[in-house]
């Protein structure tokens, strides 16, 4: 695929919805693109190409973290680590708490799901405030692996949330 296009696609395949989850909030919603098997294998393709014999295991976001993360995983031929909202994981889990466009929650990990050294690509749909990224990135870093890089679909760059990831590397598909 030439370059640009698969930015070109994800926009194509993104559609607003306004005032969700709550009033004031527009939300990125991405079902159109994974309902196009050509636009969601593209979106995969070019993922799992950055990062090939780069990463050990990919974490995903709950829960449109799951869906790339786990078909780039899969295409690479390595691990996934679910990342999830509190309350989700059975067993000792590392937490940590964040703040994103609405509101604060925690996010939590299974203690033995990664080990030390591994090198990670974290993987999510919207880099919106950074806050769940950042705190995923840390539960990655407390577990005592690396990150590697940051891919996300979609970044909405006036919300500022790459200030949050720090000197992590990150890449978004398509930055608005």
């Amino acid at each position: 695929m030439p370059e640009g296009s698969v930015t070109e696609l994800v926009l194509s395949r993104i559609r607003d919805i306004p005032d969700f989850p709550k009033p004031g909030v527009l939300f990125k919603d991405f079902t159109p693109l994974l309902a196009d098997g050509e636009a969601f294998a593209a979106v995969i393709h070019d993922v799992a190409g950055r990062y090939a014999g780069q990463v050990d295991v990919v974490v995903g976001i709950e829960a449109r973290g799951f869906i790339i993360g786990a078909a780039v995983a899969h295409h690479l031929g390595i691990g996934f680590v679910p990342v999830r909202k509190s309350g989700k994981l059975p067993g000792p889990s590392l937490r940590e708490e964040y703040t994103l466009e609405y509101g604060s929650a925690v996010l939590e990990m299974h203690e033995s799901a990664l080990q030390p050294g591994q090198r990670v690509l974290v993987a999510d749909d919207v880099l919106a405030t950074g806050g769940t990224v950042a705190a995923t990135c840390r539960l990655v870093e407390r577990a005592g692996a690396t990150v590697t890089g940051i891919d996300v679909v979609l970044e909405l760059t006036f919300l500022g949330g790459r200030e949050k990831v720090g000197d992590r590397p990150l890449y978004a598909i398509a930055p608005l």
